[in-house]
């Protein structure tokens, strides 16, 4: 009894997915922290006897051999990411470097309680190990790539060397839309900006300002819902508080990763006793007008004013104070531009997901993506003239092609006949504004043949991610019967 009560997936289908799936959530494995993640992978290749490479960078490469009959059949890649976005809500108590995910199974789906699941991309790494499990699929030779740190700018896949793969057909498990097929997607970069500040000796009553209750969300998937970010709303506040008020910054934080939309930002400041019931006051009007404005999107923003007593600090020297919510006003965040070939599809955009001010500097790291590269470099140009101008220094980091369409692809047709053949209709052939990693082994692998697919998971990258246990179970049998077919 003890045990069944341990696996909160045991009456999950299909059984050995969810099996893996709860493996996976029992180890820490957030970006930048998947050597324990890695080696467990690693484990599961020497237990099965399976032929492994694991580089530097902890990527890993799994063989199996093709089953009877399937040996002359071209060999498929497998492909996915260890590493997940760690987000909870602050009520929560969970250290993602230490604890296990507290999952749960609530009305057909699987949550992780207050912090993200990382069914992105746990679900593939669950797929994969699966499949390799198995003794009764038929296949064709299978390569198994897990890459690393893929959700703060596909850095595993920026480091892998393609050499040890043999593979020219890709089916990529890192997409969260049951029904649809990715074939192309966009590029990116991680702009950075560094603008030094100066301090000086303050007296007065400090305040600390939240903004939070927003929505947030993934800042390609979801940057056409238009929701609100809160770094750009605290500038949108301190820009417009200096005509209630004198008021001296002391520390801003907003947002943990680039590729979601900031949920909550704090700033302490300095001000005089007698200004606290105005502030407040303005806060309450301000959120009023937050709330109409995002209706459709953010109905529950929040904009709170905490009392924290007299005191002396170092704030911002009011030139750099300027410098500092400028750069808020006037940093580029959302939809820049819509596709002019492909409806509905967003273009370029970009999403200011992290800021910090500490002694001696204000830091901000903006998310940018485009399906055309010239757009997005455009745009990172921008965002350094904003910076240099202020007096900054700046820098890209984790920069990603696009994953152009293929016009011709054989892996797409049999994808599309054997969904046809099981459902009665085609699937949804998309391009997303997202980024995958499917853009960089485009780019490697001579010939690649790529398509993308998933469980429908809801709220990725935030505490609210659940995933689609019936939807989990159907693309499982979608992927068995692609394989099937694929032997020539």
């Amino acid at each position: 009894m003890e045990e069944i009560d341990m696996r909160a997936l045991e009456n999950c289908e299909p059984k050995r997915v969810f099996y893996y799936f709860e493996e996976i959530c029992k180890i820490p494995h957030g970006s930048g922290n998947t050597k324990q993640i890695s080696d467990y992978l690693v484990s599961f290749a020497k237990d099965h006897d399976f032929d492994y490479v694991q580089d530097a960078a902890n990527n890993i490469v799994i063989y199996k051999p093709a089953t009877a009959g399937y040996e002359n059949a071209p060999t498929v890649i497998l492909q996915g990411h260890m590493d997940m976005v760690c987000e909870k809500r602050p009520d929560v108590n969970h250290d993602f470097t230490k604890d296990p995910l507290n999952i749960s199974v609530k009305d057909g789906y699987i949550t992780a309680n207050g912090t993200t699941l990382g069914g992105d991309d746990g679900i593939a790494v669950a797929y994969g190990l699966a499949l390799l499990d198995s003794t009764d699929i038929p296949h064709p030779a299978l390569e198994l790539l897990i890459t690393v740190d893929e959700e703060i700018g596909l850095l595993g896949a920026v480091d892998f060397d393609c050499s040890v793969l043999k593979g020219k057909r890709m089916i990529n498990m890192d997409s969260e839309a049951e029904g649809s097929l990715w074939i192309s997607c966009a590029g990116g970069l991680s702009a950075v900006s560094h603008i030094p500040v100066q301090r000086v000796e303050a007296q007065g009553e400090k305040l600390e300002i939240k903004i939070c209750g927003l929505n947030g969300g993934h800042s390609g998937s979801e940057i056409d819902k238009k929701r609100a970010n809160a770094n750009i709303l605290m500038g949108r506040f301190l820009y417009s508080l200096k005509a209630h008020a004198d008021y001296e910054i002391i520390s801003m934080t907003g947002g943990q990763k680039n590729n979601a939309i900031t949920r909550e930002a704090v700033c302490e400041i300095l001000t005089g006793e007698e200004d606290f019931e105005e502030i407040n006051a303005y806060a309450h009007k301000i959120q009023a007008n937050l709330r109409a404005e995002y209706a459709e999107s953010d109905d529950e923003i929040t904009v709170q004013i905490k009392e924290c007593g007299l005191s002396s600090a170092q704030v911002l020297h009011p030139s750099s104070r300027e410098r500092v919510i400028f750069y808020l006003m006037q940093v580029p965040f959302g939809i820049q531009k819509m596709s002019g070939s492909i409806d509905g599809l967003v273009e370029t955009s970009t999403n200011i997901g992290i800021v910090k001010l500490d002694e001696k500097e204000f830091y901000a790291n903006s998310g940018v993506r485009s399906s055309v590269e010239s757009a997005r470099d455009a745009l990172s140009c921008k965002i350094q003239y904003l910076t240099e101008f202020l007096g900054g220094e700046y820098e890209t980091e984790g920069a990603y092609p696009a994953w152009e369409y293929r016009k011709e692809s054989p892996l797409r047709d049999k994808m599309v006949s054997v969904y046809e053949s099981m459902y009665g209709e085609k699937p949804n052939v998309v391009a997303i504004h997202a980024g995958l990693e499917c853009g960089l082994f485009y780019k490697k692998i001579e010939g690649l043949d790529c398509i993308s697919l998933g469980p429908d998971i809801k709220d990725i990258h935030t505490s609210e991610e659940v995933l689609d246990i019936a939807s989990t179970e159907r693309v499982w049998n979608y992927l068995v019967k692609v394989l099937a077919e694929l032997k020539d």
